[in-house]
């Protein structure tokens, strides 16, 4: 029977383990939870290290336990972070963790003999009483054992509130919580969330004499040394009002060929073989980034479905080569106006409106006299082909994909113009 770290270890997926979960595998599937922070409506990318976690230990029999922190986002955990963080209403977490569950099910499936789980601490926690949680639960630790986490030395020289110094023991009773009434045995996540891994597998041991295990994943670091999942904007978000589908692509598209093969091993399911097939393409010529096409193509699917990502395979070619403009349809230049600069043509202009005004228009050029020295200079494109005249008319005839003109300057300045009316 192939493991859950039989699965994840080749993959350089693991980062700790607690004594005796290889073990405990070996008999049979376990449950196994993640936890998530609903501060935000949605997860982004940085996310997906413990969402492929909780997939993988689907695919090998186990039953992912999905928990929304409804409970624990009002208390805020410390781990890696330098300042607390601001507290929710009830309100604005309700609101976040149903958005975070609908993204979570692209990932997981909810039927089946082991189906996904999804479990708000919020159910247990809001109703918890401080006196019966200082008896049953803060009595297992003392200060010294809680000082020695990183997450609290971390930050002692700034600061930190009794409310985070807490956190700790709240997230070990949601493992007790979730051992009684869920049978979890697993609780899984990143690197900084040891220390409270740890805590949880021992307020079992104590309450209930019990075993639990912890499995923590690397802190993704990209080969430059930069935190992985962020963009010049920030945060690359799963929701596509966040980070358009188009930029979710190249964020991994522009993949650096140093990470391309982790990347891939996290990040997809595809078989060991053809990671090492695609990153030896990359290898002998770079310049097709086959590996990094391989990547972007299969998690954008993912997220955001396979019509989708087509459409912005499609519009990205438009631009950097590989696609035929005059085959590419409404839609694809629907993507790309939510990309490029576009503005608004009358389509009653068509017939009268001149390339030079065009350009100018467009912001490609600041005035009539910059506009027309560049067509001299062949330095301004129409739909993919050279403006050969400044006294060029554009016309119906013109339009691509029902209703645009492409305006190129140079090799990387893009406008569009929308004359749908």
């Amino acid at each position: 029977m192939t493991t859950l770290l039989d699965v994840l270890q080749p993959r350089g997926f693991v980062h700790d383990v607690t004594p005796g979960l290889a073990d405990r595998l070996t008999r049979g599937p376990v449950a196994g939870y993640v936890g998530f922070d609903p501060t935000a409506d949605s997860l982004h990318v940085g996310n997906l290290v413990p969402v492929m976690g909780l997939a993988w230990l689907q695919r090998t029999g186990g039953t992912p336990v999905i928990v929304v922190g409804g409970g624990t986002g009002m208390v805020g955990d410390p781990s890696g972070k330098r300042a607390e963080r601001p507290i929710l209403t009830v309100e604005e977490i309700d609101h976040n963790l149903a958005r975070i569950r609908r993204q979570l099910e692209q990932f997981v499936s909810f039927e089946g003999g082991n189906a996904a789980r999804v479990r708000n601490n919020a159910d247990w926690l809001r109703h918890l009483g401080l006196m019966e949680f200082l008896r049953d639960t803060g009595k297992h630790f003392t200060v010294n054992y809680m000082l020695q986490k990183d997450a609290v030395k971390s930050r002692m020289e700034s600061g930190i509130s009794f409310t985070e110094f807490s956190y700790m023991l709240v997230q070990a009773y949601d493992f007790w919580h979730l051992w009684r009434t869920d049978r979890c045995e697993l609780q899984m996540g990143g690197s900084d969330q040891w220390g409270n891994i740890t805590a949880g597998t021992e307020l079992v041991a104590r309450r209930e004499g019990g075993q639990a295990h912890g499995l923590t994943f690397p802190l993704l670091t990209t080969a430059s040394g930069g935190k992985f999942g962020k963009s010049e904007a920030g945060n690359v978000w799963l929701d596509p009002a966040k980070t358009s589908p188009y930029r979710f692509y190249q964020f991994w598209l522009q993949a650096e060929d140093a990470d391309a093969e982790r990347l891939l091993k996290f990040f997809t399911f595809l078989p060991l073989e053809e990671i090492a097939a695609v990153v030896a393409e990359l290898r002998a010529d770079p310049s097709r980034r086959a590996a990094q096409r391989r990547l972007a193509e299969d998690v954008t699917t993912r997220v955001h479905g396979a019509a989708t990502t087509h459409g912005v395979i499609s519009a990205s070619r438009l631009l950097f080569g590989g696609q035929d403009l005059a085959a590419a349809d409404a839609s694809v230049f629907a993507i790309l106006a939510g990309e490029i600069p576009t503005t608004t043509v009358p389509p009653s202009t068509l017939g009268t409106l001149g390339i030079v005004d065009a350009l100018v228009s467009a912001g490609l050029a600041a005035s009539k006299a910059e506009a027309r020295r560049g067509i001299q200079q062949g330095g301004f494109s129409l739909n993919g082909a050279v403006v050969p005249s400044a006294d060029r008319i554009l016309s119906p005839a013109d339009l691509l994909g029902g209703g645009f003109l492409l305006l190129q300057k140079g090799k990387r300045n893009y406008a569009l113009l929308d004359c749908r009316g």
